[in-house]
C-alpha cells in the first residue's frame, strides 16, 4: 500500500461543514445538493446535504443531529475556528500531517457537561466498499421502530453490516462502540479514522443506508462517524462524552489514505 496525501476543504459560514476530503484521483465525500441546507437557523430540522458536519451534542436528539452545524463558525485564529451556543464553544484546527488530515478539537463547557459528538461523514463508496473493524466489537444497532440491540461486528443481527453495497431497499443505524480506529475500503483505496482522546469513549457511528431511506424518493447513503461517546444520543443507557473539572475537553481526529494495485 502506498500512502497518498488527503486535503480538506469546509464551509465556516454553513455550519463549519467539510465540502471535500480529496486524495487526489478521487473525492471521498458524498454530496447531495439540498437548497434548504443554504437557510438553516439553529434548531431546525437536519437536512442532508452530504459531506461531513460536525454533530454535537447529540446525533439523534433535539436538536436534531446537534446543535452547531446549522450555526455559522467565526474565525478565532488562522486556520482556527468555533462555533458557539448558549451551552458551550467548540473550536476546531484542521492541519495536515505526513500526507493525513488531522482535526483538533476544543471543547469549553460546564465541568460535568455530557454530550455525544460525531463527525458526521457521509462517503461517496461504490457497492463494492467494505468497513473495517475487529471482529467482535460490541455494536450498537438501531432497528428502527424496534429499541436498539446489541451483537458482535460485524454481523450483530446475523446481517453483515461490514458490507456497504449492493443497493438492498434497507436502512440501519449502528455504533461500533470502543472503536477508535475503523477503515473504509473501496477498490485498491483504503480511508483510515481514528480518534484520539484520553479518558473518553470512543466509538464509531454507522449509517448504512442502502436506498431505503427516505420511505418516498430513498437514495444510497453511507455515513462512517467516529465519536465521542457510545450512543447516538446521551438519554442511552450507554456512556457518554464529559467535560473535565477544568471545563475544557481536547480531541484529535486523524483521517489517512492509503492505496494499492487496482
Amino acid at each position: 500500500m502506498t500512502t497518498v496525501p488527503l486535503s480538506a476543504r469546509f464551509d465556516a459560514a454553513l455550519g463549519g461543514r467539510w465540502t471535500s476530503l480529496s486524495s487526489g484521483h478521487r473525492e471521498w465525500l458524498w454530496q447531495r445538493r439540498d437548497v434548504a441546507r443554504a437557510a438553516v437557523a439553529p434548531g431546525a430540522g437536519f437536512v442532508d446535504a452530504g459531506g461531513l458536519e460536525e454533530c454535537l451534542p447529540t446525533v439523534r436528539g433535539n436538536p436534531d443531529h446537534g446543535d452547531i452545524w446549522s450555526r455559522p463558525w467565526y474565525a478565532v485564529s488562522p486556520g482556527e475556528f468555533a462555533a458557539e451556543t448558549p451551552d458551550f464553544t467548540l473550536t476546531r484546527r484542521i492541519t495536515g500531517r505526513d500526507g493525513a488530515v488531522v482535526a483538533g478539537y476544543r471543547l469549553s463547557a460546564a465541568p460535568g457537561y455530557r454530550f455525544v459528538w460525531a463527525a458526521h461523514a457521509l462517503l461517496d463508496l461504490s457497492p463494492l466498499a467494505r468497513l473495517e473493524a475487529p471482529s467482535g466489537t460490541r455494536t450498537r444497532v438501531y432497528p428502527d421502530p424496534a429499541p436498539p440491540v446489541e451483537g458482535p461486528w460485524p454481523a450483530p443481527l446475523g446481517v453483515p453490516l461490514d458490507r456497504l453495497g449492493p443497493d438492498d431497499g434497507t436502512a440501519i443505524g449502528a455504533v461500533l462502540q470502543d472503536c477508535p480506529r475503523v477503515t473504509v475500503t473501496d477498490g485498491p483505496d483504503r480511508l483510515t479514522w481514528e480518534l484520539e482522546c484520553d479518558g473518553q469513549p470512543r466509538s464509531v457511528a454507522l449509517w448504512r443506508n442502502l436506498r431505503g431511506w427516505p420511505a418516498t424518493a430513498p437514495y444510497r447513503s453511507i455515513g462512517v462517524e467516529p465519536m465521542l461517546g457510545g450512543a447516538f444520543g446521551v438519554a442511552e443507557d450507554v456512556p457518554a462524552a464529559v467535560v473535565p473539572a477544568g471545563g475544557e475537553l481536547s480531541w484529535q481526529l486523524i483521517i489517512s489514505a492509503s492505496r494499492g494495485q487496482a
